[in-house]
């Protein structure tokens, strides 16, 4: 199990079907992918690619070791006010299509009623950037 990236938090739902790999299996699949596409991942410009790269999916990819219910929970109870839905709009994102892991950039809005207890805005965007 990689040292350096937290176990995901798997659901009933999601099972992984195998142990993560690695980091070092991780950076030898770059300097496989840097081969494809035709140049050398010995040249002097590529030698630390694999490992930038494997440094910046871990950060892409953080979210999946976090979880947005725990996130969610810490609410207020001062809900005085507050009878209307609450929104947070055009919250910016970053993310990866599952399909082909190209990037995806955008907004969400996020909207809820609430119902005796309020989150706070910041908890919704941090459950976006997840």
């Amino acid at each position: 199990m990689n040292a350096t990236m937290p176990p995901t938090k798997w659901t009933e739902k999601t099972q992984p079907t195998a142990e993560r790999p690695e980091r070092a299996e991780v950076e030898a699949a770059v300097r496989t992918i840097i081969r494809w596409t035709g140049d050398d991942p010995e040249r002097a410009g590529l030698l630390d690619t694999p490992a930038r790269v494997a440094r910046a999916f871990e950060e892409f990819f953080s979210g999946y070791a976090q979880d947005p219910v725990e996130i969610l929970q810490r609410t207020f109870e001062e809900i005085e006010g507050y009878d209307e839905m609450i929104v947070l709009r055009g919250v910016r994102f970053e993310s990866h299509c599952e399909h082909h892991m190209a990037p995806i950039i955008g907004q969400a809005w996020v909207g809820y009623v609430p119902d005796g207890r309020v989150v706070g805005i910041s908890k919704l965007a941090r459950v976006v950037d997840i």
